[in-house]
């Protein structure tokens, strides 16, 4: 069956490659994708699937009609607000950019549509497929989840795949996740500085907070280099400060928006709370006030262990030992820093993510996701479906 997926998988390439060229043209981002959305629900019907919108702006199709085990398989459909430099010949012009790949992933999981589709009497029980948007402002699964994607009937395991840039490994090589935490929780934050504005040219009548949100801007590095142990890891990251934009007036107010990522909820508490404790102390000192508010992106995504095992196994079957690997074989760091909202899936049911290397940096794919010159390998593409198709033919058994 392996060996027939791969060549279902390379039967439907011209196809897939049609899909993700015109789905890379016009990314939308967050829930507002509606040409994204369009294409994906069409394309289904056109396979004879019965979509139907979930939440906002997903959409889910289950193929296969047995009452077995019920698996779920994951793409997401947003871009970003990147202007793109890629320079390839279908690059976007709207202002936004698939720079994470998932019209990639959008586009492998219509591959298995097809493949699963022409296949159905061969599925066990019933396969869904999850399209989802607004993972970049980590809030889409949650909200499909609300919209019932994971019931009706109910899902026992879920799958979602992702392509990885800038890697010395062949294109179409699977790192699939060891057990445990492979993405860590997200928040944001922001920091409100109050003091008294004025003239530039006359500091000692007010209080700034420009200078009082530098002190608090160096004094948070601190978390990481002094208040944190070696194996308490976490990313804390302050990415804009604004105030009014002239040269001769010192402003009322400024705000500090950062994101801090970690792998362990008593490390989320307690930078959270120093967060709180240095601005709030800081601004005191010099006569200012500040306000720390937090919105919460998403927890810690969980690979369960036997599930993680037995795609282990499915792969290697699949594309053979040399092209798969568990990622607590990889040197360096096994986890990266990059949130990811299927998270809230792994909460609900067992649940692996599996990354597919879709651009060798030896063979000029050199720029890493999020990159506004980014490139996918399209022949990622045939690995990329036969992947999730092969989860769910033997998911579903």
């Amino acid at each position: 069956m392996n060996i027939e997926i791969i060549n279902e998988a390379k039967k439907y390439y011209e196809e897939m490659r049609r899909d993700y060229e015109y789905l890379h043209k016009c990314p939308g981002v967050g829930f507002d994708i509606k040409e994204t959305f369009d294409y994906v629900f069409n394309t289904l019907l056109e396979l004879g699937c019965e979509p139907k919108k979930c939440g906002q702006s997903g959409i889910i199709a289950d193929i296969g009609n047995g009452r077995g085990n019920s698996v779920l398989l994951r793409a997401d459909m947003d871009g970003l607000p990147i202007k793109e430099e890629s320079g390839v010949a279908f690059s976007s012009n709207n202002g936004n950019m698939h720079a994470c790949g998932h019209d990639m992933h959008t586009s492998m999981l219509l591959g298995a549509a097809r493949i699963l589709k022409a296949n159905e009497n061969k599925i066990n029980s019933r396969v869904r497929l999850m399209f989802q948007p607004a993972e970049e402002i980590l809030q889409g699964a949650k909200d499909m989840i609300e919209g019932g994607a994971l019931e009706n009937p109910m899902i026992g395991k879920a799958v979602m795949l992702h392509v990885l840039s800038g890697m010395p490994f062949e294109v179409g090589t699977i790192i699939v996740s060891s057990p445990g935490v492979s993405a860590p929780c997200a928040d944001y934050f922001s920091i409100t500085i109050k003091g008294v504005g004025g003239h530039g040219a006359m500091p000692e009548k007010t209080v700034d907070p420009l200078v009082v949100g530098a002190h608090i801007l160096l004094a948070l590095q601190n978390i990481n280099s002094r208040e944190l142990s070696m194996g308490e890891k976490a990313v804390l990251t302050t990415c804009s400060i604004s105030s009014n934009d002239t040269y001769n007036i010192i402003p009322e107010e400024i705000v500090i928006k950062g994101t801090m990522r970690c792998f362990d909820e008593d490390v989320r508490n307690k930078i959270r709370r120093r967060i709180e404790e240095i601005s709030s102390n800081i601004a005191m000192a010099f006569n200012a006030k500040a306000k720390v508010s937090f919105d919460i992106g998403c927890p810690t995504l969980l690979n369960d262990e036997k599930l993680s095992c037995h795609i282990k196994k499915i792969m290697i079957e699949l594309l053979g030992r040399e092209k798969v690997y568990m990622s607590n074989e990889l040197k360096g760091n096994k986890s990266g820093a990059g949130s990811e909202d299927f998270s809230y899936v792994s909460h609900e049911i067992p649940s692996v993510m599996i990354g597919i290397c879709a651009g060798n940096v030896n063979e000029g794919y050199v720029h890493g996701l999020h990159n506004s010159k980014v490139r996918f390998d399209e022949k990622t593409l045939i690995n990329g479906a036969a992947v999730y198709a092969a989860c769910g033919f033997e998911l579903s058994k």
